[in-house]
C-alpha cells in the first residue's frame, strides 16, 4: 500500500479469500516479524502523505465522515475543521504540505455538496462551490433509522425526507443499493433527493451482505439474494409503515446493479408490496450472471468459490431468478440499462423484458446508447432520473 506509519516500515493488505475482511500490516524493510495494524477495524480509505509516501490517517468503514489521523495536530485540526460545520457531514479531500489548509466537502440537510478552503491559521472558510445548484431549503432532510429483521438481525437504512411536507403517511420509494457489497449512509443523493423533490420519501436500506458494519453482517447475506436479504428491505418498508411516515399502500422499489435485481424481485419473488418497480442495469437472471462471470475469469477456480459461496449454484439461482417468474409479477416494471454495460450484461434486461411482454404483463425498456454500467454521461442520467420519476409517478402518484 505505502510506507507504513514511521520510515522504513512497509504496509500492506491481506484480504481473507473466504470472507473478503481485510487486515493491515506493517513489516520492517530490513526483515523482521509483521504486526498487524488497527486491528478489528475496517479501513475505507488510507491518508497517505503525499511527500514521505506515510499512512498518516484512515476513514473507517463504519463512519465515512470520521478522519482519523495518528499525529495529534492533525487529529486536533480535523475536530476544529468538523466543529465548524455543525450538523453536516465533512469529507477531507486533500491538503497542504504544512496541513494548515484543507479541502473539504460538507453534505447533509440542506446542503447538497458544498466544496470549502479552510485555512486553519486565520480560522476561515471560503465556499469554492457546489455540487449541485439546488437551494437549501429546497434539499430534503436525511437521517437513519434503525430496525430489525424478521429475524431478529438488527438493520439500519437512510431515509431522505420531501423538504417542507409533514412525514406523515407519504408515498415511499424503497431504494436498495448495489453491490450487494456496499453501503448507503446520511449524506446527500441524487437519486434519493430527486425522487424527494417530487413528494416521496426515500428509505435506502442497508440490508444483510452490506459492507460497513462487521465481517459476520456481509457474511449473513451470502446464499440469501431474493431471501433474506430481499425480506430485509421490506421490513424496512415495515418498520416506517410502523412509524407512521409512509403508506403501505403507496410503496415502489427501484434500484441499480444489485438494487435493480431486488426491485424486480420485490414484484416476482415477492408479492403485494410495490406498486411499480424500476430495475437500472438490473440482474434478472443469476444463474446467467453466474455463468457469465465464471466464463470471463477463465474458470478460474477462486471466482468459482466466491460466486458460490456468496449467491448459490445450479437450481438454486434459478429459483431466486425474476425472469424465472415473470409471470407472477404483480406490478408494472420499467428496465433501464446502458447499451454498453460490462458488469451486468444488457441482455439480462433484454431478456427480462421477453418475459414480462410473453407474460403479457405491463413493461417499459429504455435503452441507454453508448453507456456504461455506471451512468457516466451526464445526458443519460438526467434521461434516467427523468424517465424514473415519470414512470414512479404515474403508477405511484405523490399526492393521491
Amino acid at each position: 500500500m505505502s510506507v507504513g506509519r514511521t520510515p522504513g516500515i512497509i504496509l500492506y493488505v491481506r484480504t481473507d479469500e473466504s470472507d473478503g475482511t481485510e487486515s493491515w500490516f506493517e513489516l520492517p524493510q530490513q526483515g523482521g516479524t509483521a504486526q498487524q495494524v488497527l486491528p478489528g477495524t475496517g479501513v475505507r480509505h488510507a491518508y497517505i502523505d503525499d511527500r514521505s509516501r506515510q499512512l498518516i490517517g484512515y476513514r473507517s468503514s463504519d463512519d465515512k465522515f470520521d478522519s482519523v489521523f495518528f499525529d495529534a495536530q492533525r487529529r486536533k485540526v480535523m475536530r476544529g475543521t468538523r466543529k465548524a460545520f455543525p450538523g453536516l457531514n465533512v469529507e477531507l479531500i486533500d491538503w497542504s504540505d504544512d496541513f494548515n489548509h484543507l479541502l473539504v466537502r460538507t453534505d447533509g440537510t440542506g446542503d447538497p455538496g458544498t466544496w470549502w478552503l479552510v485555512d486553519i491559521k486565520t480560522g476561515s472558510a471560503t465556499d469554492i462551490g457546489v455540487s449541485y445548484t439546488i437551494p437549501s431549503k429546497e434539499v430534503g432532510p436525511v437521517s437513519t433509522i434503525a430496525y430489525k429483521a424478521r429475524d431478529g438481525l438488527a438493520m439500519s437504512g437512510v431515509l431522505t425526507l420531501p423538504p417542507g411536507r409533514d412525514p406523515k403517511n407519504l408515498p415511499v420509494v424503497m431504494l436498495p443499493h448495489g453491490g450487494p457489497a456496499s453501503r448507503d449512509y446520511a449524506e446527500f443523493d441524487w437519486w434519493a433527493q430527486a425522487f424527494a423533490s417530487r413528494g416521496y420519501a426515500v428509505f435506502q436500506p442497508n440490508f444483510r451482505g452490506s459492507t460497513g458494519f462487521d465481517a459476520a453482517f456481509q457474511r449473513a447475506g451470502h446464499g440469501e439474494w431474493g431471501r433474506k436479504m430481499q425480506t430485509d428491505i421490506s421490513d424496512g418498508l415495515g418498520e416506517l409503515v410502523r412509524l407512521g411516515i409512509v403508506d403501505p399502500k403507496r410503496a415502489c422499489i427501484m434500484g441499480a446493479s444489485y438494487g435493480g435485481y431486488a426491485a424486480l424481485a420485490g414484484v416476482t419473488l415477492q408479492h403485494g408490496l410495490y406498486r411499480c418497480a424500476v430495475a437500472v442495469a438490473g440482474i434478472s437472471d443469476v444463474l446467467a450472471l453466474y455463468r457469465t462471470d465464471v466464463a470471463e475469469s477463465g474458470g478460474d477456480q477462486t471466482m468459482i468459490r466466491a460466486l458460490k459461496d456468496e449467491i448459490g449454484s445450479g437450481r438454486d439461482l434459478k429459483l431466486v431468478s425474476p425472469v424465472n417468474f415473470a409471470g407472477k409479477a404483480d406490478a408494472p416494471v420499467l428496465l433501464i440499462h446502458g447499451k454498453d454495460d460490462t458488469v451486468v450484461a444488457y441482455s439480462q434486461s433484454q431478456a427480462m423484458e421477453s418475459a414480462l411482454r410473453r407474460a403479457s404483463k405491463p413493461v417499459e425498456f429504455i435503452t441507454l446508447p453508448g453507456e456504461d454500467h455506471w451512468l457516466s454521461r451526464g445526458t443519460t442520467r438526467l434521461r434516467m432520473l427523468e424517465s424514473a420519476l415519470t414512470f414512479v409517478q404515474r403508477y405511484n402518484p405523490p399526492d393521491k
